[in-house]
């Protein structure tokens, strides 16, 4: 949401439409990403690429991505950018960077998520700690720089990110 929100404080007018999505259900049956996959599966060829972020706010290290080889290269002037805060790497992996973004991963879409510094996150997840105050404000800017960065670019761009 911070991510939508700076993007627009910041009266960025990207080319394409950047779509947010608060997911629910993962845990327990996927039923948020079920039901966007059935509303919106039609519209997969023209999603330029999927980004999603679900391990907590730490700090941001970059991007684990399932994208062409000619994908990462096209990425690499926005990774540059990000250089600035430490949010750089891209590390190609075999399968979708995120559960909620799987099918649109596997009808094709590149795919994103963002790799945080996660040696914290499973102290609280899901237990009666889990709270807002174990967030660093600091780090969940980063987090919204690091989407909002990435996410403006993909939609920015003269031609979507090769498949």
């Amino acid at each position: 949401m911070e991510t939508a929100e700076l993007v627009t404080r910041l009266h960025l007018r990207p080319r394409r439409t950047i779509r947010v999505i608060a997911w629910m259900d993962e845990e327990s049956g996927g039923r948020g990403r079920e039901a966007y996959t059935t509303a919106h599966a039609a519209e997969f060829p023209n999603h330029v690429a999927a980004i999603e972020s679900d391990l907590g706010a730490a700090h941001p290290l970059g991007f684990n991505v399932k994208v062409s080889p000619q994908a990462i290269e096209f990425l690499r002037p926005v990774v540059h950018v990000l250089e600035s805060v430490g949010a750089n790497l891209i590390k190609p992996v075999p399968f979708s960077p995120g559960s909620d973004i799987s099918a649109m991963s596997q009808a094709g879409v590149p795919t994103l998520g963002v790799m945080q510094d996660g040696r914290m996150y499973f102290n609280y997840h899901h237990s009666a700690a889990d709270t807002l105050d174990k967030i660093v404000p600091r780090e969940l800017r980063e987090n919204a720089a690091a989407m909002a960065v990435m996410g403006y670019a993909l939609a920015s761009t003269s031609k979507p990110l090769p498949r």
